[in-house]
């Protein structure tokens, strides 16, 4: 036991140095600042146009009268920023404005696009699709016909020389979406930003120079930043990261503490076997599993890896029928999934991830780890996989037939109006009793959505998805990695701080707990720009006491008090799960607690006061709570004073 002590302390002892040897030097770049009255606490990817080494995404401007300006990537155009919240931002073109103000048929020239590095990625959230037919005179009659087919119930603006203008009436969901690969000839597909959400009025008063531009770090510059190296893209377009003698030589003492440290460690270990006589017992994460073990007899048609059946790739190739497209059930952010039919009998549902690389063999091994660590009966059940060495990484689970409760709530099953609000209400405490559980297992499930809660023949909850989960210890406060996750689930402080905590998925549960009693998706382009994002929407009203804009109107809550009771109760916890305040947000089990109480009519006043730890909201006081909670930007709320991560960072 002495040596054991030993070893610790000196383990201990070298890791202090390391860290201390190897520490970020800030003394050049600032860890936040502002940029006139509204960009304030910026932080990196940012950086003033007069520090350009310290991030990527350059801003000037700051001490002019009118918006600053932008520049997304280095020599690329600038853009006039209207805010940012999070990891988005609201810009407007210049160039496009002004082809707007003076060619106005000009904009349909181009797709409206911006520019993508290895270091960082921009996806564009406001834009809308408009459809350009040239005037051609060789225009047959059936050419014409299947315009006229094609377009049927599209808005036409003929108004430019040369070709003409077609696009959908916003939030007119009876006419159907097309596809770029079924349009007739001569025809193609421009996304532009659109100004207004009005259905009424000239084309050219819903085009507009502003779009939601929503940015993304790559791994390997997440990595390097915060190793204390330069995000860069060499001549190839390949990503690079640079780093200045002085972190080199951190870099390098570093790697030297390192290597004598694992000498130590080596020896010690050594000491132990050969004295004590005692093997290292390995936990059951792959950090710490010997390979050998871990790869055990995986092989195609072998028989078992990481302690589930391994299926070899023709059988289930068969069983999908080839994998056909007529028996896809599903795509998700890493793979489809494809209903099949085994040789025994059993149905199954079939996860065929998209690439065989290094990062899907871990999302691949980290969901057989979690779902064979973890038994639950709202835990949907994993029969298998094939092998690591196979062709394609093939997970196989049991099939739910009811499908996602996204289908159920807004999507293509919801013309049924299967879901009565009792089944909701017990949807809610299922999902809630599947998460605590996860989080009393140490796990986070980091993408709960609508899409990821199955139902089966009696609507009864299985969780699924757990490619991103994460193994959260007890020892900690938080996780630090790079936010992955769907956009309108994903905790606004993860994204903006890179740090992950069960929290983070209570914030996404308020936002299913929203669409549980609204019907109505996480993001919707057709809302409002300051309530695209369902929990920007809820909040507004919840706020507001309009209830009854929010809920359900086919949940029958204006007939029935005791489903307006509960409905409103289930509103005002999900406020709790979206405050930006993770402090402020329930635990999730104290969100199960309260959810039974809800289903079994014991959610009373004095039991909801114990739940609310945030003071009463009072009218008057509707918009500085609307600031505190606001997940994306507006350019009607400019002048907000945006909440941010840094003073919360430096009382941790």
């Amino acid at each position: 036991m002495t040596l054991a002590y030993s070893f610790i302390c000196l383990l201990l002892s070298l890791l202090l140095i390391l860290v201390q040897a190897t520490g970020r030097n800030d003394s050049i770049c600032p860890k936040s600042f502002s940029c006139g009255e509204n960009l304030t606490d910026l932080s990196f990817p940012f950086s003033l146009s007069t520090q350009p080494d310290c991030g990527i995404i350059s801003i000037s401007g700051c001490d002019a009268k009118s918006f600053p300006i932008i520049q997304l990537l280095p020599g690329g155009d600038w853009y006039y920023v209207l805010g940012k919240n999070n990891s988005s931002v609201w810009l407007s073109d210049p160039k496009l404005q002004m082809t707007l103000t003076q060619h106005k048929c000009q904009a349909f020239n181009n797709n409206f696009s911006l520019p993508n590095s290895p270091s960082i990625s921009f996806t564009m959230l406001t834009l809308y699709n408009f459809f350009k037919c040239n005037s051609t005179s060789n225009n047959t009659p059936n050419i014409t016909q299947k315009k006229n087919d094609t377009f049927a119930g599209y808005k036409m603006y003929n108004g430019c020389e040369g070709f003409s203008i077609y696009y959908k009436r916003l939030g007119d969901d009876k006419v159907k979406d097309i596809r770029a690969d079924n349009l007739p000839a001569n025809c193609s597909l421009i996304r532009l930003p659109i100004h207004s959400l009005s259905s009424d009025g000239d084309l050219f008063h819903l085009l507009g120079p502003e779009v939601l531009v929503e940015w993304e770090l790559s791994d390997d510059c997440y990595q390097c930043h915060y190793s204390g190296g330069q995000c860069q893209t060499d001549i190839t377009n390949n990503f690079c990261c640079h780093k200045d003698a002085n972190t080199t030589r951190r870099s390098m003492m570093g790697l030297i503490l390192a290597a004598g440290l694992v000498m130590i460690t080596c020896l010690v270990v050594y000491l132990i076997l050969r004295y004590k006589k005692r093997k290292f017992s390995p936990s059951c994460f792959l950090s710490t599993k010997k390979f050998s073990d871990i790869f055990k007899h995986d092989f195609e048609g072998g028989s078992i890896f990481f302690g589930v059946p391994v299926f070899s790739y023709s059988e289930l190739e068969e069983a999908t029928n080839d994998f056909n497209s007529s028996r896809v059930l599903g795509d998700g952010g890493f793979g489809t999934v494809y209903y099949g039919k085994l040789k025994d009998g059993r149905e199954v549902a079939v996860k065929r991830l998209y690439e065989h690389n290094c990062k899907r063999m871990e999302q691949f091994v980290n969901e057989i780890e979690i779902l064979t660590r973890l038994r639950h009966n709202n835990l949907v059940t994993l029969y298998g996989c094939t092998s690591s060495r196979s062709r394609e990484l093939l997970l196989v689970y049991e099939y739910i037939l009811n499908g996602t409760l996204a289908d159920h709530l807004h999507g293509r099953r919801a013309k049924q109006r299967s879901l009565a609000w009792p089944i909701r209400m017990n949807i809610a405490v299922e999902t809630a009793g599947a998460l605590a559980y996860l989080h009393a297992s140490d796990v986070i499930h980091c993408d709960v959505k609508t899409n990821n809660i199955l139902l089966d023949h009696n609507f009864s909850v299985k969780v699924a998805d757990f490619g991103i989960s994460r193994l959260f210890p007890d020892d900690v406060s938080h996780i630090s990695t790079a936010p992955r996750g769907t956009p309108g689930y994903i905790d606004p402080k993860y994204h903006e701080c890179y740090q992950l905590t069960s929290k983070s998925d209570v914030y996404s549960l308020g936002v299913v707990l929203v669409e549980l009693i609204s019907s109505m998706p996480a993001v919707d382009m057709n809302r409002h720009n300051q309530e695209i994002n369902l929990a920007n929407f809820a909040i507004n009203k919840i706020v507001k006491c309009a209830f009854n804009e929010l809920i359900d109107p086919s949940l029958g809550f204006d007939s029935d008090t005791k489903i307006w009771e509960m409905t409103t109760s289930v509103a005002e916890l999900a406020f709790l799960c979206l405050q930006t305040d993770r402090d402020m947000r329930p635990t999730m089990v104290e969100v199960l607690d309260t959810l039974k109480e809800i289903q079994t009519s014991e959610f009373d006043d004095e039991k909801k006061a114990k739940v609310v730890a945030a003071p009463p909201f009072p009218e008057s006081e509707d918009i500085l709570l609307l600031k505190q909670v606001k997940s994306l930007p507006s350019p009607n709320f400019v002048t907000d004073k945006w909440i941010t991560c840094y003073d919360i960072n430096n009382t941790k």
